[in-house]
């Protein structure tokens, strides 16, 4: 941790991680709306509080930000589940043939 306060690289670190964490946000949503649609909305909301809630806890900066990250990722994934719901409505994503769609009814 010195180290990259020492050669300020610790803001490179987060913003790579940062990166990184929402890269990995992106499948899951879509593989999540898939499986189990918009009603697993609320596992991005008790992980999100969950992330907020330890960032507050920790002492590391490195590790406070990521977690930080994490929880508004988590956040912002509620938003993207709905907006994943509309794209496979437009075609642009495959439905899952075992789920009832609301534009189905």
């Amino acid at each position: 941790m010195e180290f990259l306060q020492n050669y300020h690289l610790l803001g490179l670190l987060i913003g790579l991680c940062t990166f990184l964490i929402i890269g990995v946000f992106h499948p899951i949503v879509i593989k999540a709306e898939y499986h189990f649609g918009t009603r697993c909305w609320w596992w991005f909301l008790a992980l999100g509080l969950v992330m907020v809630g330890f960032s507050l806890i920790v002492d590391n900066v490195l590790v406070a930000a990521l977690l930080g990250v994490t929880g508004f990722s988590s956040f912002w994934s509620i938003l993207e589940i709905f907006h994943q719901q509309e794209r496979v409505h437009k075609g642009w994503f495959p439905r899952n043939p075992k789920r009832t769609y609301y534009w189905d009814e």
